[in-house]
């Protein structure tokens, strides 16, 4: 399978998981914004436990559910661990560029999110910060429109109307970072290759946007989150100031 094919579950340093029809809360940052100690200590981590899990779950019944979801909360409360680890780094804007203080650089960022809104996502909340952004959006991608093919190479593949999460976050992250590598008169790296991405659970869609809203008043540039030029919610939601 191609690695922006449609999938419910990819992994390159951290898992992927898109389940069709789920509301989806995104982070992504600017290239170097987090020690490379920090980024080592995270996979090791990481990768000990997703063996370990691997191992322990290879050892249990397919019918033994209980167990089998304890391994992956498992998994989920070390990622929900590192998120506020990376987070924490992130507000304190130590290491690496903050490009996205400007503000032309973070329009063409805000500008990318809303390009897609409609075509391939319903774009619910976004928060630009200085070097990370939050989203909260729903694909577009429905389970009735999924194709199965195999291409030439005779490898099964997914085919679908509307583009996987994958692709999403490559057009997302790849045009913006063309256009704000224009305007800083610079080539490389802008963002940082992977996400942290995860399902937002049913009864917690309100409480993340109002997490991803916060993102400026908790590091202290606004008194309200509606303060903040480049935070976005959709204009059906509706939460407390």
């Amino acid at each position: 399978m191609g690695h922006l094919d449609y999938t419910a579950f990819a992994r390159r340093q951290r898992p992927h998981i898109h389940p069709i029809g789920a509301e989806l809360f995104l982070t992504y940052r600017l290239a170097g914004t987090v020690p490379k100690d920090t980024i080592r200590l995270y996979n090791a981590r990481g990768e000990w436990l997703r063996n370990e899990v691997r191992r322990i779950s290879t050892l249990l019944s397919d019918s033994n559910d209980l167990l089998n979801k304890q391994q992956l909360d498992r998994l989920e409360a070390f990622e929900r661990e590192w998120f506020v680890k990376f987070e924490q780094i992130l507000h304190k804007s130590q290491f690496g560029p903050s490009w996205l203080k400007q503000d032309d650089l973070a329009k063409t960022v805000a500008d990318g999110l809303h390009a897609l809104d409609g075509e391939a996502y319903c774009l619910d909340s976004y928060s630009i910060m200085s070097n990370h952004v939050h989203v909260v959006f729903k694909p577009l991608l429905a389970a009735g429109e999924l194709i199965e093919t195999f291409d030439p190479n005779g490898r099964f593949v997914v085919d679908s109307a509307h583009p996987s999460l994958a692709r999403i976050m490559q057009s997302l992250k790849g045009r913006s970072a063309y256009e704000c590598n224009k305007i800083l008169g610079r080539n490389g790296q802008f963002w940082e290759h992977e996400n942290f991405d995860r399902v937002i659970r049913p009864g917690k869609f309100n409480s993340t946007i109002r997490y991803v809203l916060n993102n400026p008043v908790k590091a202290g540039l606004v008194d309200s989150w509606g303060n903040w030029q480049w935070n976005y919610l959709r204009k059906e939601i509706a939460i407390d100031s």
